[in-house]
């Protein structure tokens, strides 16, 4: 059996294109999808159904190593195990890092003479065997470092909002408050008979100069903050 697997953090994002990349490339393979956010494998249920289902000489097909695991050492640790248990492995975006080419890299191995040079043979075995794996392990930690990265630009987004006047709001739904809402909300609390005023949703709109929707968004917010 040939499977794919992908893999996507939330269900706002396309699954799509790996779906596509991985039938383009297998045709035949069984596809499995999952909506799922973190790193570790722990609680990827249709990952840990797909593991139970596998047998030796079953093909297992990434879009790309990220979709298996973004935390290096349990993904190098997943590679190995599925290795060990006969499974093929296919990275559509990293071939180098196919199963298939480290075991290849096993059966090249430097035939023995009963000679001498034996020993030589050997550290040449182990070399080639070591720089296989750490292709793998490079591909993995590589994966983790682009989660680094992304939260780390996430961070600093949030940093560089806040200095251009921007800041997190604690209401639900993580909604961003502006100098121009903030001042926004702070008249309609003032205008509006629905808080201290004695205008209509229609004259305050006309007052502040301001569209239906930002009005009755910030008005939505502020009744939301005057019920908790």
């Amino acid at each position: 059996m040939v499977y794919g697997y992908c893999r996507i953090s939330t269900p706002k994002q396309n699954i799509e294109r790996q779906v596509r990349n991985i039938v383009a490339a297998f045709p035949e393979a069984k596809i499995v999808c999952e909506v799922y956010t973190g790193t570790k494998f722990q609680n990827r249920k249709e990952f840990e159904k797909l593991l139970k289902r596998l047998k030796p000489g079953d093909t297992l097909v990434f879009d790309s190593v990220s979709r298996m695991s973004r935390n290096a050492e349990e993904g190098v640790e997943m590679y190995f195990k599925l290795v060990d248990m006969g499974i093929m492995l296919v990275f559509i975006k990293e071939r180098y890092i196919d199963s298939e080419v480290y075991l290849s890299s096993l059966k090249d191995k430097i035939e023995l003479q009963g000679t001498d040079e034996d020993e030589i043979f050997k550290g040449l075995n182990n070399y080639f065997r070591k720089l296989a794996i750490k292709q793998i392990q490079i591909a993995f930690d590589q994966s983790e470092k682009e989660v680094m990265d992304l939260r780390q630009r996430t961070k600093e987004g949030l940093v560089t909002a806040k200095l251009n006047g921007k800041q997190i709001g604690n209401v639900k739904g993580s909604k961003f408050n502006t100098k121009k809402s903030i001042e926004s909300k702070k008249q309609i609390q003032k205008l509006s008979r629905d808080f201290q005023g004695s205008n209509t949703d229609r004259e305050v709109i006309a007052i502040l100069g301001i569209s239906k929707n930002s009005f009755y968004k910030y008005k939505k917010e502020l009744l939301e903050e005057k019920a908790r």
